[in-house]
């Protein structure tokens, strides 16, 4: 069955350290990406926090453009290029923001993807600050 891909669509990196402990499923999509099923970001939040861990919200949202119409393909290109942006952050979780066909260039539809990135992990902000501060002191 193929994903349709919509605004509100999460995207999760296949982590088993992160899928097995919080009991998380995805449908494959693409590469290491797949798509959490019935999850909404406020759903998967709870279900985060409910184990301990901490989904950290990056800043700014990845975004792509690709060449075509508002087409199941495209939007997958488009995402692929997203997927690598984010593997430079280090995120493992996306959640589709938006969805533009924007005005024809030189003849051509063009169409873009925008995705807020996050980032999942075991523990709360406040234990990651107190371990890079002993980090930084250890290092001292």
């Amino acid at each position: 069955m193929a994903t349709t891909v919509q605004v509100g669509t999460i995207f999760i990196e296949h982590r088993p350290l992160i899928m097995r402990p919080l009991n998380l499923e995805s449908e494959s999509y693409s590469g290491n990406w797949g798509v959490l099923q019935s999850f909404t970001s406020s759903s998967l939040g709870q279900k985060v926090r409910g184990a301990g861990w901490t989904c950290v919200p990056l800043a700014g949202e990845l975004k792509a453009t690709v060449f075509g119409s508002l087409a199941a393909k495209n939007i997958r290109r488009a995402l692929k290029q997203i997927f690598l942006k984010a593997r430079n952050l280090d995120c493992n979780c996306l959640e589709i923001t938006k969805i533009v066909v924007e005005d024809r260039f030189l003849g051509m539809a063009r169409t873009t993807v925008w995705a807020s990135s996050r980032h999942i992990q075991q523990g709360s902000i406040m234990q990651m600050v107190d371990e890079y501060k002993n980090a930084k002191q250890v290092a001292a």
